[in-house]
């Protein structure tokens, strides 16, 4: 069996104040568990550049696929230079803690994070507990959450 690698890379200036603050107010915003996180989402964002500077010189039909692919997913491109300026924003939006929160399934960004990793996040019927998933737009409105059946008042030895 192969081994996994990491899919994200540390910032070469690791004491750069500038990046940290930056850092600081988007996990704060999108309510991430830590900065690697960030760097994650910094990282699906490159391979996705990467792949649109060598569709440059191809042939239309194969960046039409291409912007679709993108377009499932819910990033809205129609040109190679709108990939090319897209930011980490624009992924982290697309995480399925974002868009549960959103949504208005739950109060605050946090609450969603916490629902979705305890197993009460529902994709079109199936659990997902990966607050970091990235959901297409197809499915974005089959989005729930489990409700819990809990007793209330009676007797507790019963």
């Amino acid at each position: 069996m192969k081994r996994k690698h990491k899919n994200y890379s540390k910032p070469k200036r690791p004491f750069d104040k500038a990046r940290i603050e930056e850092e600081a107010i988007i996990k704060k915003d999108f309510g991430l568990k830590n900065k690697k996180e960030i760097w994650k989402a910094e990282a699906k964002l490159k391979s996705i550049r990467e792949r649109a500077k060598k569709l440059i010189k191809e042939d239309l039909e194969e960046q039409k696929t291409f912007f679709e692919k993108l377009k499932k997913i819910g990033l809205k491109v129609k040109s190679i230079a709108e990939v090319l300026s897209l930011d980490k924003r624009d992924v982290l939006n697309r995480r399925l803690q974002t868009v549960v929160f959103k949504k208005g399934l739950t109060p605050t960004i946090k609450t969603a994070r916490q629902m979705i990793t305890h197993k009460k996040g529902l994709i079109d019927g199936k659990v997902v507990n990966v607050p970091g998933y990235i959901v297409p737009i197809d499915l974005e409105d089959k989005i729930t959450l489990k409700v819990s059946k809990k007793k209330i008042g009676g007797n507790p030895n019963e």
